[in-house]
C-alpha cells in the first residue's frame, strides 16, 4: 500500500496494455481480495513509486517485460474515487503501454483474458463487467488531438490508428450517453464531425490520417444517411481500424516478398520494419535519421529478430550517399508520411537525399505504404522540427529543421501496396477513390 499524504487513502496502479487498437482486459479471479470477477487492466497496490511498480506488476500478472515488450505511451493524472462498500478511497495512477505481442502468461490474479476495443467498457450489453472508474482511467490516458498533434516519434501510419481511436472513444462515450440524455442523431453528428474536422489538421502532412478519418465518416454516412449518429460512428471506426491495420500488414507482406540481400532503409515505418522481418536480407543498412534518430531504434529492431540471421549496420545520415557508392547494396526501402498524387514521396528528411544517391548508383527504390497514404491535395505542409534540436547556442543564427522532405517520382521504381506494387502513373486512380470519401463534410 502507498500511502504519501497520510490519509486513508489506497494508491493502486492500472496499466492498459495496448496492442492494434485494443486494451488487454483481465477478469479478477478469488484470488484478489476486491472486485472478484470484474474486469479491468493490469493494476496492483503501488508500494512505492508508481512508475516502477506498474511494470512490476505486467511482469508478475503478464509474464511481459517492460521494456522489451511493451513500451510506455503516456502516464496520466490519477483518478480519486469512494467505494462506500468498502469503505475505501481509491487513488488510481492509469497507464498506457504498446504491445508487441497478444502472448500473454496469467498470473493466478486472474482467470481470463481477452482482447477487447476499450469502448466495451461503456457498452451496456457486454457481459464483461468492469472495475470501478476503469472507463474514467482509460481516458486519463487515452490519444487526444493534442498527444497526436504533439507525436513526434511515430510514423504516419501508427498516428492514423491514434485518430481513430479519438474518434471511436468519442462515439462510444455519446452512444452510452443516449440511455441518460436520449438519442439525438444531429446533435452527436455536429459533436463528432466537428472532432474529426480537428482530427484531419494535426498532421496537415500525413495524407493516411486524413483518408482514414475521411473514410470512416463516409462509411457512417452511407450506413445512416439520414440521421447518421454516434452508434453509426462507432461502428465505422472500429471497421475503420480493422481495415487500417490489414492494408498496412499487407503492404508489409508485399514488400517482404521484395526483399532479398543487401537494403537500405531510414526513419522508423512499421511497414518498412515488419516486411523487413518478414524478408530474406543479407544485410540492412539503416540511417540514423536526426535528430531524434529514430533510425537506431530500428536498426536494434532487426537485430534483435528471432527470425533474422543478418549483420545489421548504423550509419550517420550524411553517409548516405558514401554508404550506396561503396558498399554492395540492392535496394532501398523506405516508408512514406504522403504520396502526393504526382508519385512523389513525402517522408522522414533524408530519404530524398537517399534516393537520389541511389539514382545515381543504379539502385532500385521502393516505397513501401498502404495506398490510404496517397494525399488527394498537390500542395503538402511540410512540418519542421524544434531548432535547438540543431543549435541551441547564442550566436544570431537562422536554423532550418525540416522534418520532412520531397522525392521526385522519377527517383522511384515502384508503391509496394496491400494492392501490389504500383507504377507512379496508377496513382491517379487511387486519388480519385479517396477524394469520394471527402463528401461526408457536405451531409
Amino acid at each position: 500500500m502507498y500511502d504519501s499524504s497520510g490519509d486513508e487513502q489506497t494508491h493502486v496502479v492500472t496499466a492498459f496494455l495496448r496492442n492494434r487498437g485494443e486494451i488487454l482486459m483481465l477478469r479478477r479471479s478469488d484470488a484478489v481480495g476486491t472486485y472478484t470477477g470484474q474486469w479491468g487492466g493490469v493494476s496492483g497496490f503501488a508500494a512505492g513509486d508508481p512508475d516502477t511498480q506498474v511494470r512490476t506488476e505486467i511482469r508478475e500478472e503478464t509474464g511481459l517485460e517492460a521494456g522489451d515488450d511493451v513500451s510506455l505511451t503516456r502516464s496520466g493524472q490519477p483518478v480519486r474515487f469512494e467505494d462506500a462498500t468498502l469503505e475505501r478511497e481509491w487513488v488510481v495512477h492509469p497507464y498506457l503501454f504498446d504491445c508487441e505481442t497478444r502472448d500473454i502468461d496469467l498470473s493466478a490474479e486472474h482467470d481470463a483474458f481477452e482482447w477487447a476495443s476499450p469502448t466495451v467498457i461503456l457498452d451496456p450489453d457486454d457481459d464483461r463487467e468492469p472495475v470501478p472508474e476503469l472507463w474514467t482511467a482509460y481516458e486519463r490516458v487515452a490519444p487526444t488531438v493534442r498527444s497526436i498533434t504533439a507525436d513526434g516519434e511515430h510514423g504516419a501510419a501508427y498516428l492514423s490508428s491514434r485518430a481513430l481511436e479519438v474518434l471511436r472513444d468519442r462515439a462510444a462515450v455519446a452512444t452510452a450517453e443516449r440511455a441518460e440524455f436520449g438519442t439525438d442523431p444531429d446533435g452527436e453528428w455536429d459533436e463528432l464531425a466537428e472532432l474529426a474536422g480537428r482530427l484531419l489538421e494535426t498532421r496537415p502532412s500525413m495524407a493516411v490520417l486524413r483518408n482514414r478519418v475521411n473514410r470512416a465518416m463516409s462509411r457512417a454516412v452511407d450506413a445512416d444517411p439520414d440521421a447518421t449518429g454516434a452508434p453509426a460512428i462507432l461502428d465505422a471506426t472500429l471497421a475503420g481500424l480493422e481495415r487500417a491495420l490489414a492494408a498496412d500488414d499487407d503492404a508489409a507482406a508485399t514488400a517482404s516478398e521484395h526483399i532479398d540481400g543487401a537494403v537500405a532503409t531510414l526513419s522508423r515505418s512499421d511497414t518498412v520494419l515488419e516486411a523487413i522481418r518478414g524478408g530474406d536480407p543479407s544485410r540492412v543498412f539503416v540511417a540514423e535519421s536526426r535528430p531524434a534518430r529514430e533510425g537506431i531504434d530500428v536498426a536494434e529492431d532487426v537485430a534483435a529478430a528471432d527470425d533474422l540471421d543478418c549483420p545489421v549496420t548504423v550509419h550517420t545520415d550524411a553517409a548516405a550517399a558514401h554508404v550506396l557508392s561503396s558498399e554492395a547494396v540492392d535496394r532501398v526501402v523506405v516508408g512514406a508520411d504522403t504520396i502526393r498524387p504526382d508519385g512523389s514521396v513525402v517522408n522522414k528528411t533524408g530519404t530524398r537525399t537517399l534516393a537520389l544517391a541511389a539514382a545515381r548508383e543504379g539502385i532500385p527504390v521502393s516505397v513501401v505504404a498502404a495506398t490510404d497514404k496517397i494525399s488527394t491535395r498537390e500542395a503538402v505542409n511540410l512540418e519542421s522540427g524544434d531548432r535547438s534540436a540543431v543549435y541551441d547556442g547564442d550566436a544570431d543564427l537562422d536554423v532550418l529543421n525540416p522534418t520532412f522532405d520531397v522525392t521526385p517520382a522519377d527517383c522511384i521504381d515502384g508503391f509496394v501496396t496491400e494492392r501490389g506494387v504500383l507504377e507512379p502513373t496508377e496513382i491517379d486512380d487511387v486519388v480519385a477513390e479517396l477524394r469520394a470519401f471527402e463528401g461526408w463534410t457536405d451531409r
